[in-house]
């Protein structure tokens, strides 16, 4: 870790950090080398994994990229590791050309087995939508995977560490969930998404290192990919404003007092 004891220094990875440390509404803190949250995996180096798998006793792997990306890009050096179980729960990206689109060839998109997401389509989106984007859209489209990841976090019995791409969207909305059942105040959940924004220029340049990610990157602003407050903190007045908040969306879709109980141990004190 770096001075700040949150951010975990890797060869492979630039987006590495601890969710412990974070204050919590009753005055607490999270505790540390319980759940990790990071960018891609494929390019870790054997002290990579050495510190992950023996210094860090990673047992757990969430991967929320999509299949498409997992054929593309593959699982990466952690696949071959005894002591580390894998779980894949794709929560569909960000509507790049490889990531999740569906392809117009029918052949290729059943071998994909991925769909155009609707946000890609800004005319069909209401408001709200197009603010909260496709963060919204992952809570729409795929709870089942929502919830099997956040279980996958609870029920680890070393160190779990949850990631996609960027280690910033997909793997920002389940952080934030994870922190939100924990009783992370709002104030620090903000701040860990945004954190993600210090190292979004090293992100970048890994992503398009890789024909997956490079066209859809470049096809954007290089300012759209910065994570901001507002983003993270609409998403969870939607959830607040619709279900009573991220508990109560985590309620309806099959969550219940024991996975919160199980989440909490892990992250609380």
């Amino acid at each position: 870790m770096n001075e700040n004891g949150r951010w975990i220094v890797l060869e492979g990875a630039v987006n590495v950090r601890d969710l412990g440390g974070l204050p919590t509404v009753d005055g607490g803190l999270t505790r540390p080398g319980r759940i990790l949250r990071a960018d891609n995996l494929q390019s870790l180096t054997p002290a990579d994994v050495n510190l992950l798998v023996t210094e860090l006793k990673l047992r757990d792997v969430i991967d929320l990229r999509s299949n498409t990306e997992v054929r593309l890009e593959g699982p990466g050096p952690i696949v071959d590791e005894p002591d580390v179980e894998i779980h894949h729960h794709t929560l569909f990206a960000e509507g790049g050309l490889f990531t999740d689109a569906a392809s117009d060839d029918p052949e290729e998109s059943e071998e994909l087995d991925e769909r155009a997401l609707p946000w890609n389509d800004a005319e069909r989106l209401d408001p709200e939508l197009r603010v909260t984007g496709h963060y919204y859209g992952y809570l729409r489209d795929r709870p089942d995977s929502v919830v099997a990841a956040l279980r996958a976090l609870a029920k680890s019995d070393g160190a779990a560490l949850v990631h996609c791409a960027a280690g910033k969207d997909r793997t920002g909305v389940l952080c934030a969930l994870a922190e939100e059942v924990a009783g992370v105040t709002r104030e620090a959940i903000v701040a860990d998404y945004v954190a993600t924004g210090e190292r979004i220029a090293a992100i970048l340049e890994r992503l398009r290192s890789s024909d997956t990610y490079r066209v859809d990157l470049d096809s954007k602003p290089a300012d759209s990919h910065v994570p901001r407050a507002e983003y993270i903190e609409h998403f969870l007045e939607i959830l607040d404003t619709r279900y009573g908040g991220p508990m109560g969306w985590l309620a309806r879709h099959g969550w219940t007092e024991d996975d919160t109980a199980a989440l909490r141990a892990r992250l609380l004190d």
